[in-house]
């Protein structure tokens, strides 16, 4: 039945001009960073639920995003935080990392949960404060160096609750100033990839609240310092494909943090609310891929997938699975836009018919495609299902509660 689905599915896309061997080519160089703290407890600022068998320390976590690569072949890289995961030989974390199968990836920054940071990190009117924020962001850098880190993830909590609370243009150089610093520090293949935030924690005005806000930054850098997008980081009706669109002509799009949100940065599992959203964002960025300019297409080719995450109710490394499982189905979808069918749908003006083009893809089941891929590279075919019958859960138990949290 599933050779006969998939044989169905191939004639399928045959007919609509869409080559599955090449679509399989594509899904191979698909990978998506999982984060370090994605599986310790973690939480809203109510409640953390702590959970028995989370990891008591950085080593633990790799030996859980382990599994999920193991699994989906999706996840060969895992982000940290710092100091979540400060440990005092940076290198033994990196050869544990590696005889799991995996990397080390995107470095990220904490400036934001302590006291000193209350009115802001690099954006404090308290220069002592400032120096403090720039030398964790140089302290995380040396971090990337010793790890083999290529990006390192920037966002900032700074902004204000009240008009009056700061000086706006103020803190708007000094952010310019400490990120400066620390943009000449960085590695020739170092990048440093700029997050924003429309609000939350700060209500009257973030420092970085918007895609624009980090691009003009990045462009006052130089050419080492790309946008992140956090999918779940817009005001509602934001259209985050069109952010996706622009960024990669302006060959600025560095990476995404893929979650889910229904109202605000409720930080789901991606795909969880809207995954026509996702699939749209895939669209944009393949749409882009065929592109005569080298300068986009090498844009293209080195945008990071991270997710980041708060699984507060889930078990951390299902949720994790279920995550890259949806990021790689809408993918997947993506790949089955044809291209030119919605070009020239849309140059001969027929509106709905270049709709219709993009959604159809939206609308394939690509569970038998996903299944055949999956088995001609030795995979688990159903990642989730082998998981759980799996005893790793029950025997990471014995950690017990308390682990490494936030």
């Amino acid at each position: 039945m599933t050779d006969r689905a998939y044989s169905l599915f191939e004639e399928q896309q045959g007919a609509r001009g869409i080559n599955l061997n090449e679509v399989k080519a594509k899904l191979k160089g698909l990978s998506i960073e999982t984060p370090s703290w994605g599986y310790g407890d973690s939480g809203t600022r109510f409640k953390v639920f702590q959970k028995e068998g989370v990891p008591r320390n950085p080593f633990e976590k790799f030996e859980d995003a382990a599994q999920v690569h193991k699994l989906t072949g999706l996840a060969p890289s895992v982000a940290i935080h710092i100091p979540w995961d400060k440990v005092e030989d940076y290198g033994k974390l990196k050869s544990h990392a590696e005889s799991l199968g995996l990397a080390i990836g995107a470095i990220n920054p904490n400036l934001f949960q302590e006291d000193d940071y209350m009115l802001g990190s690099v954006t404090n009117a308290d220069a002592a404060i400032r120096r403090k924020a720039t030398d964790h962001l140089l302290e995380c850098v040396d971090i990337a160096k010793e790890t083999g880190s290529r990006d390192i993830s920037l966002w900032f909590a700074d902004g204000t609750n009240y008009p009056g609370q700061g000086n706006i243009r103020k803190r708007k150089a000094w952010m310019q100033e400490s990120l400066g610093e620390m943009y000449k520090a960085l590695a020739p293949n170092m990048r440093m990839l700029i997050e924003y935030k429309c609000f939350e924690p700060a209500f009257y005005h973030t420092d970085l609240a918007d895609w624009g806000m980090a691009y003009n930054l990045a462009q006052k850098l130089g050419p080492q310092a790309e946008v992140l997008v956090d999918t779940g980081h817009h005001l509602q009706g934001a259209n985050i494909e069109h952010i996706v669109a622009y960024l990669i002509d302006e060959k600025r799009l560095g990476g995404f943090h893929f979650n889910s949100r229904k109202y605000a940065d409720d930080d789901l599992i991606v795909g969880t609310v809207n995954p026509y959203e996702l699939f749209l964002i895939f669209y944009q960025i393949l749409s882009a891929a065929s592109d005569r300019d080298e300068a986009i297409q090498s844009c293209v080719n080195n945008i990071a997938y991270m997710i980041d995450q708060s699984h507060n109710i889930e078990a951390k490394i299902p949720a994790m699975l279920r995550s890259v499982l949806n990021v790689q189905t809408q993918f997947a979808k993506a790949l089955l836009v044809n291209h030119e069918e919605v070009e020239a749908a849309a140059n001969r003006g027929d509106v709905l018919a270049a709709e219709h083009a993009v959604r159809s893809a939206f609308e394939f089941d690509v569970a038998p495609l996903l299944r055949s891929y999956r088995e001609e590279q030795g995979l688990s075919v159903d990642p989730m299902g082998d998981y759980l019958a799996s005893s790793y859960g029950k025997d990471i138990a014995v950690r017990g509660k308390g682990g490494a949290s936030w």
